[in-house]
């Protein structure tokens, strides 16, 4: 069988896509474009705003419209929250964000059939996932020619920060034990990969329901120590992570990236408290101190949204000063966005379109001068850098602070060489093989 899959979201959906595209290959199919013609349409969904919701329906609408013969099943998040929205576009299979594996059983099924369009009746297997207690398991890598692998180690979040919908969408907290993690990094070095990345929908919650202990630095640690020749990067941490315990532990691992991206989303303790977030300005800037005592010019990068409801211009004002303050090598900003179902969307003072857009700018602004800063802090020096294509005549990778390095080169894919720095180069710098 022919099979497209189209991913909306986050690096969680995208692991998650590549764990269906791992098994489908096994099992014998042929992966194919989305824009191609298939059998079978997989649409992993998204529904952190409602623009991704909408987005999620648009790719439904095209997998029906290029075969309307072709079996369509939507899983994810959008799936998971509003399951009859979702089979009101006349797809044929509707899932959540559990039992990936089952989903694709039914998806196997479903293509084996043939059915008239009248007859079309969407099956539903989305389970109640705030019932769920148990990690899902699903294999790591991805496809032929990746340099870089993503590992789940952890579902769900229990945070219900006031703007967000995904703890309902992805449930309580669920682990993968250390043990598997372990072993599911050694078979990514013995796949030829040369970076591992934890990712998980709130990995600083990992082992959380263990209740034995053991936290993400336990993990991080057995994890570096089984892969010592692999990259071992970060995803999104909360800043309560970031302890002096932690710090100096990371610290003595040479093969963890000294990139942290510490979720922030406003630089002002009223807004932050209106988001229901867990920290005040004074404990995100504790985390940032400690991070740049223990590494050497640590890549800190953030999130951030402009415009929450009731936002003014003296909390916008504290929050650009506050951005200044942590000088972040990077940063995601968003405009906010009101979400169906969430206590943010129900508050009142709610900013206009106009004035979100005019913050996102400003603050895009600010992010745009101080990555300029950090990246000319390396200009002189040398840096290792893990190649993965070659484009418009330069070879680009990644070094271990996640900067996007460039260079003239042959042969460079899933190779780590050091390159003396010469300059900036778009969003990245420029250097020379040595």
């Amino acid at each position: 069988m022919r099979y497209a899959i189209y991913t909306l979201g986050c690096k969680v959906n995208q692991y998650e896509t590549q764990a269906l595209e791992t098994e489908l290959l096994r099992r014998g199919h042929t992966l194919v474009p989305f824009e191609d013609e298939a059998d079978a349409y997989i649409i992993n969904t998204c529904t952190v705003t409602a623009v991704s919701d909408r987005k999620s329906r648009n790719a439904i609408r095209r997998a029906k419209k290029r075969n309307p013969a072709a079996v369509v099943a939507v899983c994810g998040c959008y799936a998971q929250t509003a399951p009859d929205d979702v089979a009101a576009l006349g797809v044929d299979l509707v899932s959540g964000t559990g039992d990936r594996l089952g989903f694709l059983n039914e998806v196997e099924r479903l293509s084996g059939l043939v059915r008239a369009e009248a007859e079309l009746v969407p099956e539903m297997l989305v389970d109640n996932i705030m019932t769920h207690r148990s990690f899902e398991q699903l294999p790591a890598g991805g496809l032929e020619g990746r340099t870089r692998a993503m590992l789940k180690v952890e579902d769900g979040c229990v945070n219900f920060c006031t703007y967000c919908i995904i703890p309902y969408a992805r449930g309580p907290v669920r682990s993968l034990a250390l043990s598997a993690a372990v072993e599911q990094a050694k078979k990514l070095a013995q796949d030829g990969y040369r970076e591992i990345v934890l990712t998980g929908i709130e990995i600083s919650s990992w082992g959380h329901e263990f209740k034995d202990g053991t936290s993400l630095i336990d993990l991080v640690e057995g994890i570096c120590h089984a892969v010592p020749d692999l990259r071992v990067r970060l995803g999104s941490l909360e800043p309560r992570t970031i302890t002096e315990d932690f710090c100096r532990r990371a610290a003595a691992l040479p093969n963890l990236c000294p990139h942290f991206h510490l979720s922030m989303q406003s630089g002002c303790d009223a807004v932050l408290k209106r988001m229901n977030r867990k920290y005040d300005t004074a404990q995100y800037y504790e985390s940032v101190t400690l991070l740049r005592g223990f590494f050497d010019r640590p890549a800190i990068t953030t999130d951030l949204i402009v415009g929450f409801p009731g936002e003014s211009e003296e909390e916008f004002t504290s929050t650009l000063e506050f951005v200044e303050k942590c000088a972040f090598s990077s940063m995601h900003i968003f405009p906010y966005s009101r979400r169906t179902g969430t206590p943010a969307a129900k508050m009142s003072d709610q900013v206009p379109n106009a004035v979100k857009e005019e913050r996102a700018a400003l603050a895009g602004a600010l992010a745009a001068r101080l990555k300029a800063a950090y990246l000319e802090q390396w200009v002189g020096t040398s840096l290792p850098v893990l190649f993965e294509e070659e484009k418009n005549g330069l070879w680009r990778g990644h070094a271990p602070n996640y900067v996007e390095v460039m260079a003239h080169g042959e042969g460079l894919h899933n190779v780590i060489r050091d390159v003396k720095i010469t300059g900036l180069h778009g969003d990245g710098l420029l250097g020379e093989l040595l």
